[in-house]
């Protein structure tokens, strides 16, 4: 099933979460990079690996507290080339994680800055349960950003804060 394009930003909701980053890149390579998803547990902290399901569909494994294994099947929702991956968790409505990765060419150099906003289910209640387990969506995301960008930039991780422990040690 193809994904039609749909503009627009997110609402402002209090349950969103915002972070940006600015990446030596052109956009079309980040954005190709970003949506081939077998690419995401190389940056994202407690992602430990994605396996596609179909076209727009795939299976990811989370490490979660205590070392627990937690499988999430994600959907991409809308998409447009080189501009903006929406995807979300599919779950029910409101246990929904909704993510939406927007990609911005500097039109007078190579860089992009990407922007992610996320949407968490159970408001402010599933943002504080979460800060309370060591997991705080903010500091995450916003490590995840800086991880694409050392990966895009330098091919390599150094940054492990908000990380599965060991998960970027370098052999």
């Amino acid at each position: 099933m193809p994904v039609r394009p749909r503009h627009g930003e997110p609402s402002g909701k209090p349950t969103e979460i915002e972070a940006r980053v600015r990446i030596d890149r052109p956009a079309a390579e980040i954005f190709a990079f970003y949506r081939d998803f077998r690419n995401l547990p190389l940056f994202l902290g407690d992602v430990m690996s994605v396996e596609p399901t179909g076209d727009t569909t795939s299976r990811w494994t989370i490490q979660g507290p205590l070392r627990v294994g937690i499988h999430w099947t994600v959907e991409v929702t809308d998409e447009d080339t080189n501009a903006l991956i929406r995807y979300r968790t599919n779950s029910p409505r409101g246990l929904r994680t909704v993510w939406n990765i927007s990609f911005t060419a500097d039109s007078r150099s190579d860089s992009t800055e990407v922007r992610e906003v996320m949407e968490l289910p159970l408001g402010k209640v599933g943002q504080t349960g979460l800060a309370l387990i060591g997991k705080p969506p903010a500091a995450e995301m916003a490590a995840n950003l800086h991880r694409l960008k050392q990966l895009m930039e330098t091919g390599r991780v150094t940054d492990t804060s908000h990380a599965v422990p060991g998960k970027f040690a370098r052999p």
